[in-house]
């Protein structure tokens, strides 16, 4: 339940073959080659791997800029996907929040080692509330349990059957409340949307304003985001837009683009464009909405002795989440959601800079679009 999954990290799990699709476009301003250029189509093209819908992916490398599309954005229109398309942008939600707590704390607005409890009492047993910092929200060590009494998404039937339920925020978080903390926080990293969630909690505490009206007016309208919106309870995305399908168990393929998205509040709701993502990623990783010191926290890990529950090195700072591919570290931020998926990341000199958004139909699937891409931007 919520839309919105843990992205998985960029991993490239070998090559893969691609197949040209229809209705594919291309611009271009002289990216590197011809021959990457073509990777790239190749990369997003492959609509049977995962089954996809749609795909669009904007690279941009040291000045020069590449856009491509494959497939279509409305299966009953066939029209091709454009770059100010909205689509739900999932987890991407996070790296909006995180930019204005961390505004807060530069302002001095806020103490990331402060625990919740002082910005938020009373929502949270007070085990939590005391033992669990801003800061462990931001990088997800805060060791919250499992949600308990939500209803069965596991099947593409189930997420339809609940696509119209209505959330408020305090509700979503009670789900987190009947068992004692994983972990001691700050010692274990486990990505979690509920931790965004408190913190879009905190937002409103600090700010007087619903969180969303708070990324409006401190990074939407500086920046001229004018696609991108933080829907509530709307569940509609308003304007030219990219579809979303599912295929159900008995092989129909059923339009999810309306969806109530109120249980992905603060940690998956965005809805954007790839124009306005690349614009965002752009003054995010050029301090146009951080000073210095805020902004390293971005690219600031937990320290070594700090692992994922599966004992791998930890991957998400107070924001982002990295990976290095081929020699290659990456910054950014996975988001999914029923039907849309989002992968935009940068190196953090941005030399190499991409946004990808694509429709994969199956509930659940596997990285190969993203693997392709990056597989053929670090070769």
């Amino acid at each position: 339940m919520g839309g919105c999954a843990a992205g998985t990290l960029l991993a490239v799990a070998g090559t893969t073959g691609a197949r040209a699709a229809a209705g594919t476009t291309t611009s271009t301003t002289a990216l590197t080659t011809a021959s990457d250029e073509a990777a790239l189509q190749a990369a997003i093209s492959d609509l049977s791997r995962p089954p996809t819908t749609s795909a669009q992916l904007r690279v941009d490398r040291r000045g020069d800029h590449w856009y491509g599309t494959a497939g279509a954005a409305d299966l009953a229109s066939g029209r091709s996907v454009r770059p100010d398309d909205r689509f739900r942008a999932g987890s991407v939600t996070k790296a909006f929040v995180a930019t204005v707590v961390l505004q807060l704390w530069a302002e001095r607005r806020v103490e990331l080692d402060a625990p919740i409890g002082r910005y938020l009492p009373d929502l949270l047993p007070s085990a939590f509330s005391r033992r669990i910092t801003v800061a462990q929200l931001l990088n997800h060590t805060s060791g919250l349990p499992d949600h308990r009494g939500l209803p069965d998404d596991s099947t593409p039937e189930g997420v339809l059957r609940h696509r119209w339920d209505r959330w408020t925020p305090r509700e979503w978080v009670e789900t987190v409340t009947h068992d004692p903390l994983k972990f001691d926080p700050g010692t274990t990293q486990e990505y979690r949307g509920i931790n965004y969630v408190l913190l879009a909690l905190i937002i409103e505490k600090l700010t007087g304003r619903p969180y969303g009206q708070a990324i409006e007016s401190r990074v939407l309208r500086p920046l001229g985001l004018t696609r991108t919106l933080l829907p509530g309870q709307d569940p509609r995305l308003h304007g030219p837009q990219v579809h979303g399908y599912l295929r159900m168990t008995d092989g129909s393929l059923r339009d999810i683009t309306v969806y109530n998205q109120s249980s992905a509040w603060g940690e998956g709701e965005l809805i954007s464009t790839l124009d306005d993502l690349s614009r965002f990623q752009r003054a995010l990783f050029s301090g146009a909405l951080l000073p210095p010191h805020a902004l390293d926290k971005l690219f600031t890990l937990p320290p070594d002795s700090v692992r994922m529950l599966d004992g791998t090195p930890a991957r998400y700072s107070l924001g982002l989440q990295t990976a290095t591919v081929n020699g290659v570290t990456f910054w950014g931020k996975t988001g999914e959601t029923y039907g849309y998926r989002t992968r935009m990341f940068a190196t953090r000199d941005q030399t190499l800079r991409f946004v990808l958004s694509y429709t994969p139909t199956p509930l659940t699937t596997q990285e190969e679009m993203t693997n392709r891409v990056v597989a053929a931007l670090t070769a």
